[in-house]
């Protein structure tokens, strides 16, 4: 009985050990794909006076990768055409496109 008691205790301790040294943290797609958005929205001509614009943006991804713009949340009408010129049927680069899903995040663009 005190053979098999060792033998589970082994066992269960060499279990853990594979558990916690195969601890790989996979990529993010979400926030992969913040990072790349918030490259394409790097370049603007904003003036100063119109400084620290907030929006929230609806998009989904299409079978090809590509952005498609659903909505635009703010306050300032240039900025809402300005996301959408630049984000509309822009590929992406992701390993695993989830076609149709719904993202929103916000954005934020500084002067």
């Amino acid at each position: 009985m005190r053979k098999l008691s060792l033998v589970v205790v082994a066992a269960m301790l060499l279990a853990t050990g594979n558990v916690i040294a195969n601890d790989v943290k996979g990529e993010n797609p979400t926030r992969n794909l913040s990072i790349q958005i918030s490259e394409m929205l790097s370049e603007n001509n904003f003036s100063e006076e119109h400084n620290d614009l907030t929006a929230q943006v609806r998009f989904t991804l299409n079978a090809d990768g590509e952005i498609v713009v659903l909505s635009v949340s703010t306050k300032f009408d240039k900025m809402e055409s300005f996301v959408k010129s630049k984000l509309n049927y822009q590929k992406v680069n992701l390993a695993d496109v989830e076609e149709g899903k719904v993202y929103t995040i916000p954005v934020r663009i500084e002067a």
